[in-house]
C-alpha cells in the first residue's frame, strides 16, 4: 500500500515524494495493523487494548519516514524510490520492535 500510494501520487498527481511517502505510510499503517494483529504477532488481545499502542508506534514511524525521506531526497538528492527503500528498512526496525515489545506484547504467563 505504501509504495503503491507513493508512486501513484508522485507520478500520477505530481505530489512531492516526501508528502506522497507520508500519505503512503499512513495508508500502509492501516493495512499493517490488520496484518500484524492477525499474522505477524497472532494476537488474541482485544483491539481496544492494542490499537492505541499500535497507533503511537505508527505515529513515530510516520515521523521517522517523513524526516528520513526529506533528508535523503532534499539534502542528499537521492532518487525517491531509493530513498524510500532505505527509509523503509529503518522504519521497519522501529515499528517491528515497538510493536513486538509494546503493542502486541504477550504476558509471559500466557505463553
Amino acid at each position: 500500500m505504501h509504495y503503491a500510494t507513493l508512486v501513484a501520487l508522485v507520478r500520477g498527481a505530481n505530489v512531492g515524494p516526501v508528502a506522497a511517502s507520508g500519505l503512503g505510510a499512513l495508508l500502509g499503517a492501516l493495512v499493517n495493523y490488520r496484518l500484524n494483529y492477525s499474522f505477524t504477532f497472532r494476537s488474541d488481545k482485544r483491539h481496544r487494548d492494542v490499537i492505541a499502542k499500535f497507533l503511537a508506534v505508527a505515529a513515530v514511524g510516520l515521523g521517522l519516514n517523513v524526516a528520513l525521506m526529506a533528508l535523503l531526497t532534499h539534502l542528499l538528492s537521492l532518487y525517491y524510490l531509493a530513498a524510500q527503500v532505505l527509509t523503509t528498512g529503518t522504519v521497519l526496525l522501529w515499528t517491528f520492535t515497538g510493536n513486538r515489545l509494546w503493542s502486541f506484547r504477550q504476558d509471559p504467563a500466557c505463553r
